[in-house]
């Protein structure tokens, strides 16, 4: 017969293993169905977790899913080291650089915004929550930050641009790691004290701790670049070295002193940004694989290991009086206070208002909800509000996600902030002909952005004085920098087929897939638009068969673009009578909407509308046509 132990260890192994799987095929599977209905995968995730948890445990009487009774002691380190990696992405986005383009309202909400929204937090948590005020102290410091992953996708719902949107943006990108470091601040000063020791000594030794894992971290990020620039590591191994290296720089801050690690990682990350390695590129594919598993990884089990009891002492009248005090109080008067003079009022009351939570936040407070619940079972001190830290942190996060998405847009439009003139046309790739084609848009009042990633590439485009975006478009520094409420249409036009095809894919979840557009890929391109080639590439421009390689050698024999009026004494039928070769590329109706032409989108014409055409030049007429004012 086969011994019981081995019975138990098998049955064991198998729940882990399946806790693994759920976990995964949860957190993906959120994270897919918030790219498909466009929706914040914070919440959904955090509503995958609540399922096969406390909701099930509800409904069945267990939970499906247990992450702190299935990995038993191995739980904490395995939400730590994800923390660990998350934060470290965090700080891999921190340029120093960004503070000086943030501007001095920005500046100075970080660095007095900050401590004085965390001291107001934590007597809102404190007074209003009920939470001792240990954990007010280390919860308050996390709630400062606003995740730029929730931000973004904000900004471009509710067309919010100019200063207030860089304002939100840059105040996301720099306080995801701040505030995890306020929080690891207070709670190594929480957890030395509650050993007896004297505050001043604790706070001391923290400081000397910190520095320790500083150096530590601008340690390992100048290793890994000097390694990197010096060619000391093949391309296939960059990746996992990152991985490895978070790891190893955590678990040695660890043995310094116990949450040093998330400093020294957030501090490696930091390094590294500012290390102006062109290799940073290839880090983006870590930051997609790697981190969004952890992230969706780290929100399910945080989720689902809450327990009913937990969630229903969670919802009371002390948490709502709590969260109005973050809202209408913390809030409004940390950014008022500490930006006075640098926002007018009506960008002082939008930015006053919007702050939803993100990733860092709830992640980071649930690793210290629990340490702390740890250290009172350990220590002299019993922390009374810690294993409220987390089901806080998800109140908080699912109120101003849903609150600040929905009257963003209302909020920005009643004062006067959103974007009032229709959003234009990103054109990706710098080239003569699509320089050419973006002058003749400007030249008709349409907004345009030409993208490349070549510096000489857009020279000749700066020298026109047209707007360009200098990087890659389907980077993460796209996402951070260039203004997606400037555009809602996406044509990709460098010579490379298949990046545009790309860029339509990338694009089209955003603005619609019928509103990117690309040339053709060669005469025997498929003339459904419908079928399958199509799903994976951009609508057709002009027409099937006409390629770059083909509009760039007839631009080279004379032709020039055109912008016709069109009226009743000048119809689009003599247009076509008069230029029987030209490609009709767009159509500009008479309320200054633009339509892109193709396969199946003919010119409609009519009094008002102007037509731009690509044909060989007719000696004596203009190439453009004075618009009206």
């Amino acid at each position: 017969m086969m011994d019981t132990g081995l019975l138990l260890a098998g049955s064991a192994n198998s729940g882990v293993i399946f806790a693994c799987a759920l976990i995964g095929t949860l957190g993906l599977g959120a994270q897919w169905l918030a790219w498909r209905l466009q929706a914040p995968a914070i919440v959904l995730m955090s509503v995958a977790g609540l399922t096969v948890g406390p909701l099930w445990s509800v409904i069945f009487g267990t939970p499906l899913l247990n992450p702190s009774g299935t990995f038993g002691d191995v739980f904490r380190p395995i939400v730590a080291l994800a923390v660990a990696v998350i934060l470290f992405e965090g700080g891999l986005v921190l340029k120093f650089e960004n503070l000086r383009e943030a501007g001095a309202p920005v500046r100075r909400m970080i660095f007095f915004g900050g401590p004085m929204a965390w001291a107001f937090g934590t007597v809102a948590a404190h007074y209003a929550a009920g939470l001792d005020w240990a954990s007010a102290v280390v919860f308050a410091g996390v709630m400062i930050v606003t995740g730029p992953t929730v931000i973004m996708p904000l900004m471009r719902q509710s067309k919010l641009g100019g200063r207030s949107a860089q304002f939100l943006k840059w105040e996301g990108i720099v306080n995801d790691p701040i505030g995890a470091l306020f929080a690891v601040a207070s709670y190594e000063v929480i957890r030395v004290a509650s050993q007896g020791e004297s505050i001043i000594g604790a706070a001391a030794w923290v400081i000397m701790a910190a520095g320790v894992g500083i150096a530590l971290g601008v340690a390992f990020g100048w290793g890994m670049a000097k390694a990197f620039r010096e060619g000391w590591t093949p391309e296939y191994l960059k990746a996992p070295l990152i991985f490895g290296s978070i790891i190893l720089c955590y678990a040695l801050a660890e043995l310094v002193e116990k949450e040093i690690g998330l400093v020294a990682v957030t501090a490696y990350g930091m390094t590294l940004a500012n290390s102006r390695l062109a290799d940073l590129t290839e880090l983006q594919k870590f930051k997609e694989d790697i981190a969004v598993l952890l992230v969706s990884g780290v929100f399910v089990m945080l989720t689902a290991d809450l327990t009913p009891e937990i969630i229903s002492q969670a919802i009371n009248w002390n948490t709502l009086i709590f969260l109005l005090c973050m809202l209408f109080i913390v809030r409004p008067l940390s950014v008022w206070i500490s930006t006075f003079g640098t926002l007018n009022p009506k960008e002082a009351i939008l930015l006053g208002w919007i702050a939803p939570r993100g990733i860092v936040a709830v992640a980071v407070s649930g690793l210290f909800g629990s340490l702390l619940v740890d250290l009172s079972r350990e220590g002299r001190f019993f922390f009374s509000g810690a294993d409220q830290i987390t089901p806080l942190a998800f109140a908080m996060v699912f109120t101003t996600v849903v609150l600040h998405g929905f009257t963003v847009g209302p909020l920005a439009r009643a004062l006067g902030l959103a974007r009032k003139e229709k959003p234009g046309v990103l054109i990706v790739g710098a080239n003569a002909w699509s320089l050419e084609f973006a002058k003749v848009l400007v030249a008709s009042n349409i907004e345009v952005i030409l993208a490349d990633s070549s510096y000489r590439r857009l020279r000749a485009a700066r020298e026109s004085g047209l707007d360009i975006f200098l990087g890659e478009v389907l980077s993460e520094d796209a996402e951070l920098k260039l203004d997606h409420a400037r555009f809602s249409t996406v044509i990709a036009l460098s010579t490379n087929d298949s990046y545009n095809a790309l860029v339509s894919s990338h694009f089209a979840p955003e603005v619609g897939r019928h509103m990117v557009y690309q040339l053709s890929l060669n005469d025997a391109e498929d003339t459904d638009e419908r079928g399958l080639s199509s799903k994976a590439r951009g609508r057709t421009l002009i027409r099937r068969g006409r390629t770059y390689d083909g509009l760039i050698r007839d631009q080279y024999r004379g032709w020039e673009f055109a912008r016709t009026r069109l009226s009743d004494k000048y119809t689009l039928q003599q247009f076509q009578d008069d230029r029987p070769k030209a490609d009709i590329v767009a159509e500009i109706r008479p309320d200054g909407t633009l339509t892109l032409l193709g396969p199946n989108r003919e010119p409609r014409g009519g009094d008002g509308a102007s037509l731009i055409s690509f044909a060989p030049e007719i000696a004596g007429e203009p190439m453009l046509e004075p618009e009206p004012a």
